[in-house]
Parts: structure tokens; sequence; C-alpha cells
């Protein structure tokens, strides 16, 4: 079986949100994976587990009248940075920049840390 690649599983990851389409999801996630999400304020909620990792990053996914721009995405060995702009209306007042540290592991994403500029 072929392990994917870091570069690979963060591509699939972007394309759940790109596409609004959380189908395969589960199959990118680690059963041990850690996510730190950008709320609440100031230190985040934390999931853990896959269920609750899923959970999570479906529910983002599948808003409603929201959308996610792809500003840039660094892959290094297990390292990924992805740096977005999560947009909930048509103008930057109805929008945040943020960003996704995340690490991949055998395969599978692992950790997922967010951040925002608030």
């Amino acid at each position: 079986m072929h392990k994917r690649s870091t570069a690979e599983v963060i591509e699939r990851f972007n394309a759940v949100f790109q596409r609004h389409d959380p189908v395969g999801l589960a199959d990118l996630i680690a059963e041990n994976c850690v996510i730190e999400n950008t709320t609440p304020a100031p230190d985040g909620a934390r999931h853990v587990g896959r269920e609750a990792c899923v959970a999570l990053w479906q529910s983002i996914a599948t808003t409603p009248n929201t959308h996610f721009d792809l500003e840039d995405v660094f892959v290094a060995d297990e390292r990924a940075i992805i740096r977005w702009r999560f947009w909930w209306g048509d103008d930057t007042q109805n929008s945040v920049r943020g960003v996704n540290l995340m690490r991949v592991k055998d395969g599978f994403i692992v950790e997922g840390l967010g951040y925002v500029k608030g």
C-alpha cells in the first residue's frame, strides 16, 4: 500500500473545504488526532480523537454561505502550514484571516492547530 505524502494529505484536506464536501475526510484523520480550534478565545477548544476531529471539520466544511480562500500552503516533511481567509459575507468585514499548523504522520493528520488574526 502506498503511504500518502504530507502534500497529498493536505491537498485532499484542503479540497474538502473548497468543495464543501466532507466525503473522505475520515480517511485522512488519524485515530489519535488532536485539533486546537480557533475559538473560544484565548486558547480555543481542544478536540481529541478521529470522531471528534472529523465532526468538527465536517461542520466547518459544510457551513452554508461560507468559503475559504487558500492564501498559501507550505509543506515540509510531516508539517504543513495553511494560510487562509474564511468568508461568511461579501466584504472583508465578513471575513477573518488565519493559519492552520498541521502535522501528518504515516499518511494521516495527527494534529491541526488553528489560529486567527483577531
